[in-house]
C-alpha cells in the first residue's frame, strides 16, 4: 500500500473520537506521543471479547477460558510478527513500556545462587534522550547495586556520534539502553550500528521502542537487539499493556521479576521451580482483554500499512516543519533527517504550558513539559518545550489549525 492508497479521511471515520468537538470547534489532536487514539476494529475487539468470550487464560479447561486463552495467545502471535522475532515464546506482556524496564532491571540486578548480570562497578551506558522510564530503572541498580551510569551527549539536533558512542565502552559495560527514536526531538538512532558495536563488546542492548515501532516497520532479527520494548497505548492500541522482546536464550536464564501464578513449574512447601520464558515473566492473572486489544491494532496498522502510514507522517511532517520554519518566533528542536513526526518547540515569550492553554481553547491539543526527559531539556537548555506529535490520523488541515493556534497565541503572549 502506498501513500497514495491511504485513504485518510475514511481511515479518520474509524475514530469515535475524532468526530468530537473541543470547546465548540473541531478537536485536532497532536497529542499522539504521548497516546495515540483508539480504531473502532480495537474498541470491537475488547468489548466483544468481554461481551461474549471472557475468561481467565491458561489453566481453565472451558470453553470460555480456551477460547480467551487462543485470543491471548493469538496476539502474542500478532506481536511477534509485527515485529519479526524468531517465536512468540519471545514475547511478554507487561503493564506497558514502564513495566518491561524495570522487568530487565530488576532480573539484571538480581542476585541468583551468588550471581548477577550487573554488579557493583559495572556500566550501562544511556543517552541524554531517554525517557525516565528508560533512566530511573537504571537509577535503581545505581542506587542499590552501585552500578554506573555513563551518559552519551547527542548533537543539537539528536543526531548520535558513534565514534563518542564506540569510546564508552569498557570492560565492565555490561548493557545499553537506548531510545530507538526520541519522544521529544522524533530522531531515530542508528540501531543497527548501536548493536553491532554492543556486541563486538559482548555487551547486551536493549532498545526504547515505544515510540520507533509506531512510527515505521522494526525488525528485531535484523537489528540484532537483545530487548526491544514498546507500548500499547502509543500504537492505537489500549494502555495497561506493554511488550517486551528479549532474545529466548537470554530471558531463560534470568530469574523472574514477578511471584505468582503462572510463571511457576512446580511450587512445593520447601521451594520452587520457575516456568520458562515468557511464563516466568507473566505472574498472575495478565492484561488479557488489553493484548487482544494491542493484538487488533498491530493488526490494523498491518492492514493500513505501516510504510503508507509512515509516508503519510512523513509528508505531515515535513509540511508542519516548513510552515512553522515561517514562524519567526518559533524554535523548532531537533532537525535531523531521520525524524519522525515529533515536533517539540517554543514560542518567543511564551511558556510551553501557556502555549498549550491557549491552543487548546482553539481546538488543538498538543504536550508541554519536560516530557519525562528531563536530562534532554537539559541539554537543549531549557525547562520546557511544546510538543506537537502527528499520527496516521492527522491531516495537513491540523497542521493549519495548529499554525493558525500559534498565529494567536504570539499575539497575546509575544
Amino acid at each position: 500500500m502506498s501513500i497514495h492508497e491511504l485513504d485518510v479521511e475514511a481511515l479518520r471515520a474509524e475514530f469515535p473520537i475524532l468526530s468530537r468537538e473541543a470547546y465548540g470547534k473541531p478537536l485536532v489532536y497532536l497529542d499522539s506521543a504521548a497516546s495515540a487514539q483508539k480504531p473502532r476494529a480495537v474498541i470491537d475487539a475488547m468489548t466483544n471479547s468481554m461481551e461474549h468470550s471472557y475468561a481467565n487464560v491458561h489453566r481453565g479447561l472451558h470453553l470460555l477460558s480456551n477460547e480467551t486463552t487462543s485470543a491471548y495467545e493469538d496476539a502474542r502471535k500478532i506481536v511477534a510478527s509485527f515485529i519479526n522475532a524468531a517465536s512468540p515464546d519471545e514475547i511478554i506482556f507487561t503493564s506497558g513500556g514502564t513495566d518491561a524496564f524495570n522487568l530487565i532491571s530488576y532480573a539484571m540486578g538480581a542476585t541468583v545462587d551468588g550471581h548477577s548480570e550487573i554488579n557493583e562497578g559495572d556500566e550501562i551506558i544511556l543517552s541524554v534522550a531517554e525517557h525516565h522510564s528508560n533512566i530511573v530503572p537504571w537509577h535503581f541498580l545505581r542506587e542499590r547495586k552501585g552500578a554506573v551510569l555513563k551518559w552519551l551527549d547527542l548533537s543539537d539536533d539528536g543526531i548520535i556520534d558513534l565514534d563518542a558512542y564506540r569510546a564508552l565502552f569498557t570492560d565492565r559495560t555490561k548493557l545499553v539502553a537506548i531510545s530507538h527514536m526520541s519522544n521529544v526531538l522524533g530522531v531515530t538512532t542508528p540501531a543497527k550500528a548501536l548493536t553491532r558495536i554492543a556486541h563486538e563488546h559482548g555487551v547486551k542492548i536493549l532498545f526504547d521502542g515505544c515510540q520507533g515501532a509506531v512510527h515505521g516497520s522494526v525488525d528485531v532479527r535484523e537489528i540484532d537487539c537483545d530487548f526491544y520494548v514498546m507500548t500499547g497505548h502509543k500504537l492505537y492500541g489500549p494502555s495497561g499493556v506493554g511488550v517486551l522482546y528479549g532474545k529466548k536464550s537470554i530471558m531463560d536464564k534470568l530469574p523472574p521479576y514477578k511471584g505468582g501464578g503462572e510463571m511457576i513449574d512446580l511450587v512445593t512447601t520447601e521451594a520452587v521451580t520457575y516456568n520458562e520464558s515468557p511464563h516466568r515473566f507473566e505472574a498472575g492473572t495478565p492484561p488479557i482483554l488489553e493484548a487482544i486489544g494491542l493484538g487488533k491494532a498491530l493488526e490494523w496498522m498491518q492492514a493500513k500499512g505501516v510504510s503508507a502510514i509512515a509516508a503519510h507522517e512523513a509528508n505531515l511532517r515535513e509540511h508542519a516543519i516548513e510552515e512553522l520554519s515561517k514562524l519567526n518566533f518559533v524554535r523548532i528542536y531537533g532537525r535531523a533527517a531521520e525524524k519522525a513526526p515529533i515536533i517539540a518547540f517554543t514560542v518567543e515569550s511564551a511558556h510551553p504550558h501557556d502555549i498549550s492553554s491557549i491552543l487548546d481553547r482553539t481546538g488543538v491539543a498538543v504536550r508541554a513539559g519536560h516530557h519525562c526527559a528531563q536530562p534532554l531539556m537539559q541539554r537543549l537548555g531549557v525547562d520546557a518545550t511544546a510538543r506537537a506529535s502527528f499520527a496516521a490520523y492527522n491531516t495537513h488541515k491540523d497542521v493549519e489549525a495548529l499554525i493558525t493556534g500559534l498565529h494567536k497565541t504570539y499575539e497575546m503572549l509575544g
